[in-house]
């Protein structure tokens, strides 16, 4: 995985996390099912980065 998409999946990810905790302070309960989407999407990425690298090996 290249350093930039590390970078940008850490970025989606803490940006999910700071929408999830919006969400939950402001009761807006599609902020936060937006945060965790976000949050979920970045796992995602990282996952398909993750096994595109075991080919490389």
């Amino acid at each position: 995985m290249g350093m930039g998409d590390k970078i940008e999946n850490a970025a989606q990810d803490l940006s999910g996390k700071a929408k999830e905790a919006a969400g939950k302070a402001s009761d807006d309960p599609a902020l936060e099912a937006e945060g965790k989407g976000d949050q979920m999407g970045a796992d995602v990425k990282k996952a398909g980065e993750n096994v595109k690298d075991a080919f490389k090996k």
